[in-house]
């Protein structure tokens, strides 16, 4: 088998989206939606469309910051649609997309299999920092 350069690597990559290869694409992709302020933003977002000062009282602990930088990555990777309504102050609604809409029962599924294994998860740890 002949040896690759990156740039084919990548190239290949591409073609076939395996994220096990290093040059991947999605393996950004997988870094971004695996963050815990995305999957909690996107959960939030299932309500329907929210605003900013909304999204940052329903997310318990996110700053402003992360906030903003996170809907921005989310809007950038077609995943949230921000709208802007001209009025006194200017009102931004942020939204899933049809794309957004389409992770969301992935991102429900993890968040509701957190909230029910939490338990099980803190007595594995317990059990584990025991032995130790």
């Amino acid at each position: 088998m002949a040896t690759q350069t990156v740039a084919q690597r990548q190239a290949e990559a591409r073609l076939h989206y395996d994220a096990y290869v290093a040059e991947c694409p999605t393996r950004q992709l997988l870094d971004r939606i695996a963050n815990k302020w995305v999957s909690l933003l996107i959960n939030a977002l299932a309500e329907g469309p929210q605003r900013y000062s909304d999204l940052s009282r329903r997310v318990a602990g996110i700053s402003q910051k992360r906030l903003t930088q996170t809907l921005r990555l989310l809007e950038r990777d077609g995943l949230v649609e921000r709208t802007i309504t001209p009025a006194v102050p200017v009102r931004v609604d942020y939204e899933l997309t049809p794309l957004g809409t389409s992770l969301l029962p992935v991102m429900q599924t993890i968040k509701g299999w957190a909230e029910t294994h939490m338990d099980q998860v803190l007595a594995a740890r317990a059990d584990y920092d025991a032995d130790r």
